[in-house]
């Protein structure tokens, strides 16, 4: 006689909050792509812009993806998707348009950016870096909160924000437990932590690889205006916006989380034991480097050559990628390692910007909200 195993049915738990808000970024899109016609917006001219039912479509799109990003009903990258979906099924615009946004130039230089900041993470790059920093700043925590803050600021022109933070954080666990109050919360604490993640913005908007937002941005700029910003043309400006804003957080943390102690004894010996382990310079941390900056001075050296000028600076930065993995820096579970999920959040994001533009939304919006 055979007995069937007693299974025991558990129902999951139903999240009600996340079903709401799918709802609500649904309802959205259904009250205004099959809403009436909107009336015409009139600019100061008297000129008037109709929106048309694929600008009402671009609209409808844009508030379930917003809805959806904002309380992360589902993953990012699956709400960037159903941008691509939506266009496509709704006859907002054609398939070939929508989703080949997903692979534009700027979305291939920030998977490049991204791909950059793994190999100096998985190299040691970065700690090498920061054990150096450590060994130079000494035991003052003024000077601690300096050099960390330098550190940040100076590795997000060579990768992305988002990975300085991730590298550096084991860092400034090491040097908080020097400090000796990891049992309870510190002003010092607080500050090397929120001052990471405040100078990593600050210095990311220096360069095109410190932030993708800045890549995308040119990206949007060169397609409705036709004229390019150069790697070191973003740079010149932002240099110095950049620096003054890590080092008026610097003077911020200073002032309102200044250290309960002056000193971190025996922070300088073990960042050098710490640097002694990584041993000297391996091969692949030379070949990196020397990649990473041939790669940039590259991209600079467009506003100078005519020759690199036709050359677009994605096709430059990709180089890199496919060098690493030529030259086994990275291998097969690096590349599947990549964070998909942001790449195609920034997909999703210039596919929906470029329907909003050339379906007319966002025309119609810019001229309704200076009326």
């Amino acid at each position: 006689m055979s007995s069937q195993p007693n299974i025991t049915a558990t129902e999951e738990k139903v999240n009600w909050t996340r079903l709401i808000l799918m709802l609500v970024g649904l309802s959205l899109f259904v009250l205004v792509y099959f809403s009436p016609p909107w009336p015409d917006a009139v600019d100061p001219m008297g000129k008037h812009f109709q929106l048309s039912q694929e600008g009402k479509g671009a609209l409808a799109v844009f508030l379930i993806a917003g809805t959806w990003w904002v309380f992360e009903v589902v993953p990012i990258g699956v709400t960037s998707l159903l941008i691509g979906v939506l266009q496509a099924l709704f006859l907002i615009r054609p398939a070939s348009q929508a989703f080949k946004d997903f692979m534009d130039p700027s979305v291939m230089f920030i998977f490049a950016s991204i791909v950059v900041g793994l190999v100096f993470t998985k190299t040691g790059l970065t700690r090498r870096m920061a054990y150096k920093m450590l060994n130079i700043v000494g035991e003052r925590t003024s000077m601690i909160y300096l050099g960390c803050f330098l550190v940040t600021a100076a590795l997000t022109h060579i990768m992305a924000h988002t990975a300085v933070a991730a590298t550096l954080y084991p860092l400034l666990m090491t040097i908080y437990a020097l400090y000796g109050e990891e049992d309870k919360p510190s002003k010092f604490g607080k500050g090397l932590f929120m001052g990471m993640a405040y100078v990593a913005g600050a210095g990311s908007i220096v360069t095109l690889l410190g932030a993708a937002r800045a890549a995308v941005a040119i990206g949007f700029y060169n397609e409705i205006v036709g004229k390019e910003i150069s790697f070191f043309g973003l740079s010149y400006y932002m240099f110095p916006v950049g620096w003054i804003m890590v080092f008026l957080l610097w003077g911020f943390f200073m002032v309102f989380f200044k250290p309960e102690k002056r000193v971190i004894p025996g922070l300088r010996e073990r960042a050098k034991n710490l640097n002694a382990q990584l041993g000297p310079l391996s091969s692949k941390e030379i070949l990196a480097g020397l990649i990473v900056f041939a790669m940039i001075a590259a991209m600079s050296l467009r506003s100078f050559i005519p020759a690199l000028q036709p050359i677009d600076k994605s096709a430059i930065i990709l180089i890199s990628t496919v060098l690493f993995f030529v030259l086994r820096i990275l291998d097969i579970n690096d590349l599947e390692s990549i964070p998909w999920n942001i790449i195609l959040l920034f997909g999703g994001a210039m596919s929906i910007g470029f329907c909003l533009w050339q379906t007319g939304a966002a025309q119609w919006l810019a001229i309704n909200w200076l009326a």
